[in-house]
């Protein structure tokens, strides 16, 4: 096994931001593979997630962010189970980069089971339409809309998004870190986003 140094420890700390002993820990698991290690952490921080989801969120935060020339602004509440979490830092910081990707992706919801059924039926009926006219046949014109739908809710639903940040972990990736670091239940409560001119 390959032996485990303070500086690969570091770089893991720095790539995740898990806790020191974590990023050791991950590190023995996972012989040293660095790669491996990430992914070790990001299910951990799924299982600490999963564990804690049912506990009530009262406390939390309001955000905003305003974009620069003042035509686009953000406001977002998420919530946790404690008034000491929710002036932490991190979960601030956290609040504060949320508000900003909201406002670079345009999400409409924040989970799928959100997502308005009538915009997705007029999605269906695009991509329907679209691969009728482009020759395919009709027993996979279903498949297709289907995959396209699911292409559709990733870029609509907040918690699947890629973070703007880093595109190489979604919004729910950065939410199970964070409830794993604070030990807590953290959800994404609302968001309204404002541009001049718009509805």
């Amino acid at each position: 096994m390959a032996e485990i140094t303070a500086a690969m420890v570091k770089e893991l700390r720095e790539r995740t931001n898990a806790g020191m002993m974590d990023c050791k820990k991950a590190l023995q698991e996972c012989g040293g593979d660095m790669e491996k290690a990430v992914d070790y952490l990001r299910q951990k921080g799924l299982a600490v997630a999963a564990k804690r989801a049912g506990r009530a969120t009262s406390e939390g935060v309001v955000q905003c962010y305003i974009h620069s020339g003042n035509k686009l602004g953000v406001l977002v509440e998420v919530n946790c189970e404690t008034d000491f979490v929710a002036k932490t830092d991190q979960f601030i910081e956290f609040a504060r980069n949320l508000a900003m990707h909201i406002a670079a992706t345009n999400p409409l919801c924040i989970r799928r089971e959100e997502a308005p059924e009538d915009v997705l039926q007029k999605e269906r009926e695009i991509y329907k339409q679209q691969a009728i006219e482009s020759g395919k046949p009709e027993h996979i014109v279903d498949k297709i809309v289907e995959g396209r739908i699911e292409k559709f809710l990733k870029e609509i639903c907040l918690l699947e998004q890629p973070y703007v940040k880093d595109p190489d972990v979604t919004i729910q990736d950065l939410l199970n870190e964070l409830v794993a670091k604070m030990g807590e239940n953290i959800t994404i409560k609302r968001f309204v986003r404002f541009q001049v001119g718009e509805k």
